[in-house]
């Protein structure tokens, strides 16, 4: 096992509490970050103009969060594969259950 430090420096006054809430959100978004940079290949993105860029990074956080809820026991990498393969399972995960 090993054990890894980490120090955060803030120039606002929080508790222990607070602080280590604050930090635990960080991490979440950074690992939604790491998702949709890997596996949506977020940073291979060639678009830069008008509002190409936003639109489009609102269309794959979208799609992470409908492949997240809807994956069960699946990667959300299989999961998006499967979305793209099967057309069954995109519709299970884009319509609402019967």
């Amino acid at each position: 096992m090993t054990e890894d430090t980490r120090y955060f420096i803030s120039s606002a006054p929080l508790s222990p509490e607070r602080a280590a809430e604050a930090i635990r959100c960080h991490w979440g978004i950074e690992s939604m970050h790491w998702v949709l940079d890997v596996i949506f290949k977020e940073d291979l993105s060639r678009l830069r103009r008008g509002h190409g860029a936003q639109n489009m990074a609102l269309v794959r956080r979208l799609a992470f969060n409908i492949v997240r809820a809807g994956r069960g026991k699946r990667s959300i990498k299989t999961a998006r594969k499967a979305a793209g393969w099967n057309p069954d399972f995109l519709a299970a995960l884009i319509l609402p259950p019967r």
